[in-house]
């Protein structure tokens, strides 16, 4: 029997979910994804639960998408590619929209998809030794499903520069840039974490989950939008995977060699 890509344990009212991929750096695929949605949707329901952690096992948050999924969705066509975009689109609406407070725990790098994850939740704390990158355009891909929650965090001009030179960056960089709120020592994460849970627990629960919903009804006052655009993000990434720079940019990642538009240079 396959052990779960994730592990749940609620202790006091506190929920932590930890991607349980250790040794492939905790990358996503359509089984990780929809795990998480379900346990998203099922803790969202538990009365008992007020603040929800995530975090990475092993020595990273989240590499971004395994690779054996990217292989398969390589060969996959734009209608497959399509629904599986839309999927990991409404991973990222649940978590940024869930109901209670959420605090990043980013414990080792985050890549591409991982990026989102920390993008999505309320409160983000990172080890002085991760790292982060949205590195899509080296495959002649974008982060497209990404973009509207990183954009968020980080405003328009940094997403800019980060989004087209796939430049890796340090949680110093992440810290000045809004995409974390906090830097800390790794053998600090925990305590910094503690803190600030203790805060939220100090709070009216019900305040707090309306002082979130306050700021995204203000911030995004039409849902509606929000959801066009990640089916036109769907659709964005569906159509470069299949294209012919998608598909030389994933097989010379697979074949551990230089794309064609360098070869080019």
């Amino acid at each position: 029997m396959a052990s779960s890509p994730l592990n749940v344990r609620i202790v006091a009212g506190v929920a932590t979910l930890t991607l349980q991929r250790p040794k492939i750096h905790n990358a996503f695929d359509d089984v990780l994804i929809a795990t998480l949605i379900d346990a998203l949707r099922e803790l969202e329901e538990d009365p008992d639960v007020r603040v929800l952690v995530l975090t990475g096992s092993g020595p990273s948050f989240s590499a971004g998408a395994d690779l054996s999924w990217m292989k398969r969705m390589a060969q996959a066509s734009e209608k497959d590619n399509r629904r599986d975009a839309r999927q990991l689109a409404k991973l990222m609406r649940t978590l940024n929209h869930l109901a209670m407070p959420t605090i990043a725990k980013v414990n080792g790098p985050a890549l591409g998809g991982g990026v989102g994850l920390v993008a999505c939740c309320d409160i983000a704390i990172a080890a002085e030794e991760a790292r982060f990158g949205l590195t899509e355009v080296r495959l002649g891909l974008v982060p497209a499903v990404i973009s509207p929650y990183v954009i968020d965090a980080i405003g328009a001009r940094h997403a800019r520069r980060l989004f087209q030179t796939a430049q890796v960056f340090d949680a110093r960089e992440a810290e000045r840039i809004g995409l974390v709120h906090r830097c800390v020592s790794a053998a600090d994460l925990d305590a910094a974490v503690t803190a600030e849970i203790e805060r939220l627990m100090a709070a009216g629960p019900v305040a707090v989950r309306e002082a979130k919903a306050l700021v995204q009804r203000i911030a995004y006052p039409d849902s509606k939008h929000r959801r066009a655009v990640d089916e036109e993000n769907a659709e964005l990434i569906a159509a470069l995977r299949v294209s012919s720079e998608g598909q030389e940019g994933l097989r010379a990642f697979f074949e551990r060699r230089p794309a064609q538009w360098i070869s080019d240079n």
